[in-house]
């Protein structure tokens, strides 16, 4: 169900609405395909992909909610409205003896634009969200800062009164994710695997990758020796979920290992997708606390940073959260 997380802290003032309240507001937003001439469009789908089901699925008996977020793009690649601005600049050329202006060939371009939309093809993404309502944490199956703050954006729109904040950590993912290379010494429930990135921070910005690859050779301790930092790690939780640590904080590539989802086989009368999201939220319900914990814990806005390195944040939660804060989001 999900390949990436970007997680935020539900505010303590919000209150989750009644379910069918909350699904009322989505179907008031839900998708709809771009029209002829519109570059995007975005709105709430079934978490179930099925047609007439609700717009939020409760799993665990209303601990969580999942909710899915559906985005259409008009592809108009930018040579080809060039290529049509080009034509009709040498229109207006021969029949007014004049080249078009840098103003007029601006409005040429928006008139290309709109000209050339109704014939595009359009690419659909979806994005999920999980909100575990009981450890107020809000996640974006986002591969992109930006991705998610225009997931989000709409969220906040729909779901009155809802405030998030980054979640930021005590340490610094990059510097925790050093300290386990050199180490060697995850904490018991981490273990490192085969893949990581590290990048120096001078003015080179040299970058060296490692992909199935043990790490834990000399050869790795001496590049972060040198003032290289590691900016994605490969690790594996519980021998149960495998994913890439970033710099950032944001979880990538998660995977679900072999035996996890069928050594809990769907309970009586339970179909595949409800049986599939109890596990998935179970599973990534205990990661997340685990994973902060390794990282020295949640950062409240305005405390002392645990790691005189790491950025804080300054600012209390908004109804809109910005992911280019100077703090280290999870």
């Amino acid at each position: 169900m999900f390949k990436n997380l970007i997680v935020f802290r539900i505010a303590p003032e919000w209150t989750p609405p009644p379910l069918a309240a909350l699904d009322a507001e989505l179907a008031q937003a839900a998708f709809v395909p771009c029209g002829a001439s519109q570059p995007q469009s975005m709105g709430w789908v079934p978490p179930r992909g099925q047609a007439h089901a609700t717009y939020v699925e409760s799993v665990e008996g209303g601990r969580h909610w999942l909710l899915r977020l559906m985005v259409e793009r008009k592809m108009l690649p930018a040579s080809v409205v060039k290529r049509r601005v080009e034509e009709m600049a040498a229109q207006i050329e021969q029949t007014a003896g004049r080249k078009p202006g840098k103003k007029e060939r601006s409005e040429l371009k928006d008139q290309a634009t709109l000209e050339l939309l109704p014939m595009a093809f359009t690419r659909q993404s979806a994005l999920q969200f999980w909100l575990d309502l009981e450890q107020r944490l809000l996640c974006v199956d986002a591969g992109s800062a930006k991705a998610a703050d225009e997931a989000l954006s709409l969220l906040v729109r729909t779901l009155d009164g809802l405030a998030l904040a980054p979640l930021h950590t005590a340490l610094s993912p990059q510097q925790v994710m050093a300290d386990w290379l050199v180490s060697g010494e995850p904490p018991v429930v981490f273990s490192v695997d085969r893949e990581c990135e590290l990048k120096s921070a001078d003015e080179m910005k040299s970058v060296v990758r490692y992909a199935r690859h043990p790490l834990d050779i000399e050869e790795v301790r001496a590049h972060i020796a040198q003032g290289k930092r590691p900016t994605r790690l490969a690790l594996t939780w519980n021998g149960r979920v495998s994913f890439v640590l970033t710099e950032a904080g944001t979880v990538k590539k998660l995977d679900f290992l072999d035996g996890v989802f069928e050594s809990q086989g769907a309970a009586q009368g339970e179909d595949e997708f409800d049986a599939d999201a109890a596990i998935t939220t179970g599973e990534l319900g205990r990661l997340l606390p685990d994973l902060i914990d390794a990282l020295g814990g949640e950062q409240l806005p305005g405390s002392a940073a645990a790691d005189p390195a790491a950025p804080r944040s300054d600012s209390a939660s908004t109804a809109l959260p910005t992911l280019a804060d100077d703090g280290p989001p999870f």
